[in-house]
C-alpha cells in the first residue's frame, strides 16, 4: 500500500511470483522489481541486487532456524549488486564491492492530514516511539540522533496493529514509521505522525545500474 500510494508505480502481491511478473507485464510494465525475492528461482532475472544490514551483517552466519540465513552468504557474491544499508551511521563503512545507502528522514506527517512538521520540531521533547520492522532499534536511534527524547516500543516485523497496540497511557506524540502508519490510520487519535525516510546511495549506482538493465525485459518461468 505504501509503495503504491507514495510511488503511483503498479504493485502486485501474489504467492506466485511468476503470475506477478506475468500479470505486471501483460499491464504494461517493463521492469519487475522483486522485493525479498532472491530465492524466487522460479522467477527468471536479470540482476539481482544484495541488501546487507549494516549494523548486523550476516548475525551469526547460521541457516534458519539456528541464524537470520536463507541461503550462505556466499549467495551474495553472485549477485550483481550488493548494497550495505548503513541507515546514515558514519561509523558503518561499505566494504570492497558494496555500495553504501543511507536514510535521510523527512518531515513527520499527521496521520489524519495537515501541516508536516520538520522533525527538529520534537527536538527536546519526549515522544512515543513506534516501529514493526526488523530492526526497530535503526529507528530509534534515528530520532534521538535528532534530539528527540524517545520512549521506544518495538513491535515483530510486519505487525497488524490494533487500537490498543498503541494505548500508552500519556499523551505524548507518537511518531512511527511509514510502514506502520498505513496500519495505524483507522484508530489515530490526532496525535500520531509517520515519519518517512529516503533511501540514498552514491550518483555512480544508479549510472551502474540503469548500464546494467536490458533494453526488453523478458518474464517466464
Amino acid at each position: 500500500m505504501l509503495l503504491a500510494r507514495d510511488t503511483g508505480a503498479r504493485v502486485r502481491v501474489d504467492r506466485d511470483r511468476v503470475a506477478a511478473a506475468r500479470a505486471l507485464a501483460a499491464a504494461g510494465c517493463d521492469i519487475v522489481v522483486c522485493d525479498d525475492g532472491l530465492q524466487h528461482y522460479r522467477l527468471r532475472r536479470d540482476l539481482e541486487i544484495e541488501v546487507i544490514d549494516g549494523r548486523r551483517r550476516y548475525g551469526n552466519g547460521a541457516l534458519l532456524p539456528a541464524g537470520p540465513m536463507r541461503e550462505p552468504a556466499a549467495r551474495g557474491a553472485r549477485c550483481e549488486f550488493r548494497v550495505l544499508n548503513t541507515a546514515g551511521d558514519p561509523t558503518l563503512a561499505a566494504g570492497f564491492g558494496e555500495w553504501p545507502m543511507w536514510l535521510q528522514p523527512g518531515d513527520a506527517v499527521p496521520l489524519r492530514g495537515g501541516r508536516a512538521q520538520p522533525l527538529a520540531t520534537f527536538a527536546g521533547q519526549r515522544v512515543h516511539a513506534v516501529a514493526g520492522i526488523g530492526d526497530p532499534e535503526r529507528f530509534f536511534a534515528m530520532l534521538r540522533a535528532l534530539g528527540i527524547a524517545v520512549v521506544p516500543h518495538a513491535f515483530g516485523d510486519h505487525h497488524g496493529y490494533v487500537a490498543d497496540d498503541l494505548r500508552f497511557g500519556s499523551d505524548l506524540p507518537v511518531l512511527m514509521t511509514s510502514k506502520d502508519a498505513v496500519k495505524c490510520a483507522a484508530f489515530d487519535t490526532g496525535r500520531y505522525f509517520a515519519v518517512p525516510v529516503r533511501a540514498e546511495l552514491p550518483e555512480a549506482f544508479w549510472v551502474a545500474l540503469l548500464d546494467r538493465l536490458p533494453r526488453t525485459v523478458p518474464v517466464g518461468a
